[in-house]
């Protein structure tokens, strides 16, 4: 059955952001500001590109959707950075309608319309288990039951780790978060249009079956300063610099390694 993650890497889209922005030349000014992307590349090529690199099980997909205006240094930047991942697809979009234009890439990817699909969304500063794809995979199967009748079913690991990444290395703190974005995943039903972005994530349940699956920790989500998500009354969380057992874990479980982390962000 095919995997297809998608992740929005600074594209510009028309709605979409906890951070308004007037016009679309302001979010673009906002989105490609320099300090900003340095940081994006950053956590992408220490927290969320890693993981993804070392899944135990390879047969997925990933389209990075990008602004038809990026500028070229970033885009040899991050052509470089997926280069030894043979799964990513750079897409190029003018800015539209956010959930329209995901909605249309996650469906032009499916290699077989009318067969069943995975589906999962990839924030650029996060990290999923490196086990990630195949219990994916192996918890579908094991719920044939589950899925007969319906056109599509959610699939969610709710434990996992906020974490903050610096010259320093890794702030943590282990976390329960049903629905986060990481470490959720959809099954779409052969011939139907319906994709994992018609929903907003923490709504999924609202429409659909969905599965919990808090056994082992299966996310890294990131808290940094130019993370939508922590714009606002997002909830602060206390974290801790990792022990060497911590350190460990999120080496063999994220594939994210503190002295790279170090090397990277002293750069």
């Amino acid at each position: 059955m095919q995997a297809i993650g998608l992740c929005r890497f600074s594209y510009p889209a028309l709605g979409g952001f906890q951070v308004g922005h007037e016009t679309t030349e302001e979010r673009i000014a906002y989105l490609y500001d320099e300090t900003r992307l340095e940081e994006r590349f950053r956590l992408l090529e220490t927290v969320a590109l890693p993981c993804l690199k070392a899944q135990t099980d390879p047969d997925f997909s990933l389209v990075f959707v990008i602004g038809d205006q990026f500028p070229a240094p970033h885009a040899r930047r991050l052509e470089s950075l997926l280069a030894d991942l043979p799964q990513a697809v750079i897409h190029r979009e003018p800015p539209r309608n956010h959930r329209e234009v995901m909605k249309e890439v996650l469906n032009a990817a499916r290699i077989h319309p009318n067969e069943p699909c995975l589906q999962f969304r990839y924030d650029d500063d996060d990290a999923v288990s490196v086990d990630f794809i195949a219990r994916l995979r192996q918890t579908v199967e094991a719920s044939a039951g589950l899925l007969k009748g319906q056109r599509s079913v959610a699939f969610d690991w709710p434990k996992g780790y906020v974490a903050e990444f610096g010259p320093e290395g890794i702030r943590a703190a282990e976390v329960f978060r049903p629905l986060n974005v990481a470490a959720l995943a959809m099954y779409v039903k052969g011939g139907s249009p319906l994709t994992i972005m018609n929903f907003a994530h923490e709504k999924l349940p609202r429409f659909m079956p969905t599965l919990s699956l808090p056994d082992a920790a299966m996310f890294v989500r990131s808290h940094n300063g130019s993370n939508d998500s922590r714009q606002g009354l997002a909830k602060h969380v206390q974290t801790t610099p990792l022990d060497a057992e911590a350190a460990a874990l999120f080496r063999d479980r994220f594939a994210i390694d503190e002295d790279h982390v170090r090397q990277v962000f002293s750069a």
